[in-house]
């Protein structure tokens, strides 16, 4: 498993992201994107845009979302097509996962 965040200072709002993996990059309303986990994949939904309250997670660096195996393709490939080469992804770690609270 791999996890992925966005760098929302990198972000340029295009949105290729979810054009090529929806259940994985969702737009935030200031027109960024951020990332999330889906409901379909992990039993409830949780998007990772600094929001209050359930349903929501931290952003940025502490917003780690998982990838789900069958999406990991789809989410390497958006990184790569990212204009502002703002998606990180990084090789799944529980203590990240842990620290990101929510």
């Amino acid at each position: 498993m791999l996890m992925v965040w966005i760098d929302q200072d990198l972000c340029t709002g295009d949105g290729i992201c979810q054009e090529i993996a929806p259940d994985v990059f969702v737009a935030r309303d200031d027109g960024l994107w951020v990332v999330k986990e889906e409901a379909s994949h992990f039993g409830s939904t949780v998007v990772f845009d600094g929001g209050d309250g359930a349903g929501h997670g931290p952003d940025g660096g502490r917003g780690v979302a998982r990838i789900p195996d069958s999406l990991i393709d789809s989410s390497v490939e958006a990184a790569e097509e990212c204009p502002g080469e703002c998606i990180m992804i990084e090789p799944y770690d529980q203590a990240t996962i842990d620290a990101r609270g929510g």
